[in-house]
């Protein structure tokens, strides 16, 4: 029988099921604890070209606290390890609004529940990443699934760059088509 991959978290072994995503900052896993389904997300320092960083863990436990001050709808941070930089949050699960676009099935619930978020976020002078794979719904509830924020920029803001994602747009089929 294969050898199952844990990651330790303050103490606590966490049985890991399956890489989720590689981002910007971290490695995401989907793990269990006991019958409890979390999210598991490894703090990696690979470089990436067109974003810089200072100490990726510490952003995330801001960004964190700054985005449910704000009272955007996301994950509970459940716990954080600073000497293995790796923090564990609840597991949202249901499909991302990648896959919705690209199966062309997005709800208009999503759109009008981001929206609702950016009513929050720009008066807070605060952009989140609107890349659709930062995004589950579940139900009929939208969560931002990633916890990174920056100061608001216009350029990057939902209705000027967010949104060209967010359906079978060009630059959303070309992203799908540099992937394949």
């Amino acid at each position: 029988m294969e050898h199952e991959k844990r990651l330790a978290v303050n103490g606590k072994e966490y049985a890991v099921i399956k890489l989720l995503g590689r981002g910007k900052g971290g490695y995401s896993y989907l793990a269990r604890i006991g019958d409890r389904q979390v999210v598991v997300k490894q703090i990696h320092h690979e470089p990436c070209d067109y974003y810089q960083f200072g100490d990726k863990l510490a952003a995330e436990l801001r960004d964190y606290r700054r985005l449910r001050d704000i009272g955007i709808v996301m994950p509970e941070l459940i716990d954080a390890d600073i000497r293995a930089e790796r923090i564990v949050k609840e597991y949202i699960e249901g499909p991302t609004v990648y896959e919705l676009v690209q199966e062309g099935g997005l709800p208009a619930c999503c759109v009008e529940q981001v929206m609702q978020m950016c009513a929050r976020l720009y008066p807070a002078n605060v952009n989140i990443d609107y890349f659709p794979t930062n995004f589950v719904l579940r139900g009929e509830c939208l969560y931002y699934i990633d916890y990174e924020c920056s100061g608001y920029m216009e350029k990057w803001d939902f209705e000027h760059w967010g949104i060209k994602y967010w359906s079978q747009t060009p630059e959303f089929l070309q992203y799908v088509e540099e992937r394949r």
